[in-house]
């Protein structure tokens, strides 16, 4: 496997779109809670900002991504990318208004360019040969974890060294910038092919095949949420500095990138399903391990382990979808990015409303124990269609949702024709 195919003028030209339409989206809570800090209501304001702002990218997601058209798809992001620069411009040119405006600006930016991220999954993969596809998700799961590692410096270094307005309108030049980096593009990828329920299926109907995948998704991203918003009480539980919280989640996002450069340079065996429950589980074990050890190094190492497995289990959660949906990936994309979001969502409210009551490390093991029965309620899925595809007789379907791997036994890799719904 290589990452050669990748390499090409179209796809630098893809990275620095991706970064303006991303770099936003990963600086936008943290900056809600530096724009609230400093008024009445404080961090509960910033709070309920965040999540105005996860509501709407949640809502905005499925909405508009069932709406991309494929072969003109550049006007719908663009739109959703001005949409967004507009809600960010907003926060940031009139941070004193009354909080319900703040809550709407706050929504408008989540939602507008919601469907942005799927759509430039979906033109990625357009843009390199078909074995090149994992190899393409590999370095755009790295360019994610890249931009997820900054935001954080740079949203703290801008607020409190220029002023908290300054990170949101930074992220509404940056969404402004991303639209029209859009023309430096194709104009959408290739129209899909009718799918197997023919032009009258509905795609509601057709993207809710996929629920065990978005399930699966969901619980990915909730260890996710337990190691960004629980980490700095539990420094404070362990007495260490609560400042060590960004180098320990840099140390894991920059795991997570040489995890998901490692899982595009071969092929890996197993079926995607089976592959996915593994690497939850071991992340899931590094994330308990984060709860009970008493000292920093330990921590850090726990925290590199768990990132180096969500890598994985980000890239086959992409696998298995491109598998699912062969004929709606945009669609499906945007429907995983609510799916996920909401699972972040959920797990932080749950730690959240447990931290008054309990340890942050109990906290912690309590959303690990719901991220394992949304992982095992998302495997049962996966498993229990597989079933039912093959006892119905459909000998040739390809995916998790119809089998898994290509042959009983084969390896599912990185990148081949077993892969095709990557």
């Amino acid at each position: 496997m290589s990452y050669r195919d990748v390499v090409s003028r179209r796809v630098l030209a893809w990275a620095l779109v991706a970064v303006g339409a991303r770099m936003p989206v990963a600086m936008a809570p943290l900056a809600l809670v530096f724009l609230a800090r400093e008024r009445p209501g404080g961090y509960a304001l910033g709070a309920a900002l965040a999540a105005a702002y996860v509501v709407g990218e949640i809502v905005g997601a499925p909405v508009l991504g069932m709406r991309l058209d494929p072969g003109r798809a550049r006007p719908q992001l663009a739109a959703g990318l001005v949409a967004g620069a507009v809600g960010f411009a907003c926060l940031g040119t009139f941070a004193d208004a009354p909080d319900a405006l703040l809550a709407a600006f706050a929504f408008l930016a989540g939602a507008g360019p919601a469907a942005v991220s799927g759509g430039l999954r979906a033109l990625l993969t357009s843009l390199v040969p078909r074995h090149a596809a994992a190899q393409a998700l590999s370095v755009e799961t790295m360019l994610t974890f890249g931009v997820w590692a900054v935001a954080p410096a740079a949203v703290a270094g801008l607020a409190l060294g220029m002023g908290p307005r300054l990170p949101l309108l930074l992220e509404a030049a940056l969404m402004a910038a991303a639209a029209l980096g859009l023309w430096l593009l194709p104009a959408g990828w290739a129209a899909e092919p009718d799918g197997p329920g023919g032009r009258g299926a509905s795609k509601l109907r057709v993207l809710a095949r996929a629920w065990p995948v978005y399930v699966t998704g969901a619980a990915g991203l909730s260890l996710l949420s337990l190691a960004e918003l629980i980490l700095p009480a539990l420094l404070e539980q362990r007495g260490i500095g609560v400042g060590w919280a960004g180098p320990l989640l840099t140390v894991m996002s920059v795991a997570s990138a040489a995890g998901a450069f490692g899982y595009g340079l071969r092929s890996w065996p197993g079926r995607l399903a089976t592959r996915s429950v593994v690497l939850m589980a071991g992340m899931s074990a590094a994330v308990c391990l984060v709860a009970l050890i008493p000292a920093a190094p330990g921590m850090a190492v726990a925290l590199a382990v768990a990132g180096l497995l969500q890598s994985g289990a980000l890239l086959t959660r992409n696998l298995s979808l491109r598998e699912a949906l062969p004929h709606a990936l945009a669609a499906g994309y945007s429907v995983m990015y609510a799916a996920v979001s909401a699972g972040y969502a959920a797990t932080g409210s749950l730690a959240g409303a447990l931290l008054p009551h309990t340890t942050p490390s109990t906290a912690i093991l309590a959303g690990v124990a719901l991220t394992l029965l949304l992982t095992a309620v998302g495997w049962w899925g996966e498993i229990r269609a597989g079933r039912s595809a093959r006892g119905a007789g459909d000998g040739v379907a390809a995916g998790p949702l119809a089998g898994g791997a290509g042959a009983e036994g084969a390896p599912v890799g990185g990148g081949g024709d077993a892969q095709r719904g990557l």
